[in-house]
């Protein structure tokens, strides 16, 4: 499983909307809205790097009101609940 992390600058007047046209996606996991110099951002889960490029330019850059887009690819995951699943095994 791959995931990206979509950083997503949007209309203002429209960003509720825009976040759920994302939302609605396939391939796309979840969508904050957040603070800072950008407005939301999109997890994008998917099994292939292609269809990371596929969700992101044909689908999230087509939503009417997204105006730019940056794309960050996971290389590792850290978790607490996976450190905790792997210091269970064997008790």
């Amino acid at each position: 499983m791959i995931t990206a992390i979509v950083f997503v600058n949007a209309n203002v007047d429209s960003i509720p909307e825009v976040a759920q046209h994302l939302a609605d996606i396939d391939g796309v996991s979840e969508v904050y809205s957040v603070t800072g110099t950008i407005d939301l951002i999109a997890l994008v889960r998917v099994r292939t790097i292609d269809e990371v490029a596929a969700v992101v330019t044909e689908k999230i850059n087509k939503v009417a009101g997204v105006l730019e887009t940056e794309t960050h690819v996971a290389f590792r995951a850290y978790s607490t609940h996976d450190l905790e699943a792997a210091f269970a095994i064997g008790s």
